[in-house]
């Protein structure tokens, strides 16, 4: 069976990556998004192996000794993190997926699955990021003017990804998307699999 293609999408807060990869999943219904562990309480809603696996601190740590994890990172004392097994056993049933983390769990992925196409999403301006950020109504102007000194440091990294769409114009940015996973679906390899019978015949 063709293995799926991992894509790992990063971005700084506000950038719109959330919203980007929920209308991706709408248009492509063979993506995945790749499911973590944590350790923090289901909300209200939440479902068991859908949004997340959850487990005690103890499970967490416990995996981590044993290196079960292709990334991981502690987010307001909990941890969250995506564990190798479960997505190498997606990938190798032909599973697309994608693992929406930062840059640094980015880095931590790509030197465990080298293959892993790696997508960063780029705001068009910094006072573009700062105005969504603010227009959300979630953060206090302190929260808010350290998510945008966040960014900066995050957007450093763009050189170690494969892929930069910038989120000026959304469904411009969702149908670049939607480019790079065709793309990837259209790579020789896959599609000589795919086209064996008919490469066949028509070389016969």
């Amino acid at each position: 069976m063709q293995r799926g293609t991992l894509y790992v999408i990063s971005a700084p807060s506000g950038a719109g990556k959330t919203s980007l990869v929920k209308a991706l999943l709408d248009r492509q219904p063979t993506l995945s998004v790749a499911v973590s562990h944590t350790t923090r309480a289901p909300r209200e809603g939440e479902q068991e192996g859908v949004n997340y696996f959850f487990v005690s601190k103890e499970k967490f740590a416990e995996m981590l000794e044993q290196n079960a994890f292709l990334e991981y990172a502690t987010v307001f004392n909990n941890y969250y993190g995506t564990a190798s097994f479960w997505v190498e056993e997606s990938l190798n049933k032909g599973q697309d997926l994608i693992l929406e983390i930062d840059w640094q769990g980015a880095q931590q992925v790509r030197k465990l699955i080298p293959d892993a196409k790696l997508i960063f999403i780029l705001p068009p301006s910094r006072d573009i990021l700062k105005q969504r950020l603010v227009q959300r109504g979630q953060d206090t102007d302190e929260v808010i003017n350290h998510r945008m000194s966040q960014a900066i440091n995050e957007i450093s990294h763009y050189v170690e990804f494969d892929y930069l769409i910038v989120n000026d114009d959304f469904e411009k940015a969702l149908g670049d998307l939607e480019s790079i996973i065709s793309s990837q679906r259209l790579n020789c390899l896959k599609q000589r699999e795919k086209l064996q019978d008919l490469l066949k015949d028509l070389l016969s």
